[in-house]
């Protein structure tokens, strides 16, 4: 499956930092949600762009919008990456790369590295955007433009 705009976004489970399941359906259909996949945590791409949706949680958060973001790095890991980083929003351990082929994020880097895109949301769980590219600083300007844009 691949995920398009325009699509509704299944119901899915996944562990978080904390080793606390998380359930999509609890904010699905609430609120707008930012959901970026990205490569591995600690590396210098990846440390960017967590550090960059720090920055601007609160910005999201003021919009009524949810952060969360995915990798296949385990539990532990994102606990330890969360902490150093004082990431204040939500990671998920994709280990299985289940939500990756839910969502349909492809390998690039000729198929080495695991993709880094960034899904828009809407608050009836509908993709209204998506954001395939490897540089990491470009995807939280257009995040937070995309969803101004959705509440405005």
């Amino acid at each position: 499956m691949s995920l398009k705009i325009g699509d509704i976004v299944p119901n899915f489970t996944a562990k978080d930092s904390h080793g606390e399941l998380f359930e999509s359906r609890n904010v699905l259909g609430r609120k707008p949600l930012v959901i970026y996949f990205y490569p591995k945590d600690n590396t210098p791409g990846c440390t960017t762009e967590a550090c960059s949706f720090r920055d601007q949680y609160e910005d999201f958060k003021d919009l009524g919008a949810e952060v969360i973001g995915i990798s296949s790095d385990s539990v532990k890991s994102h606990h330890k990456f969360a902490k150093k980083h004082e990431l204040p929003f939500i990671l998920l351990s994709d280990q299985d790369k289940r939500l990756r082929q839910l969502f349909g994020v492809k390998n690039n880097l000729f198929g080495l590295l695991p993709g880094r895109v960034t899904y828009i949301i809407d608050r009836n769980g509908v993709v209204i955007y998506i954001f395939d590219n490897m540089n990491a600083a470009k995807h939280i300007p257009k995040a937070l433009e995309t969803i101004k844009e959705l509440v405005s």
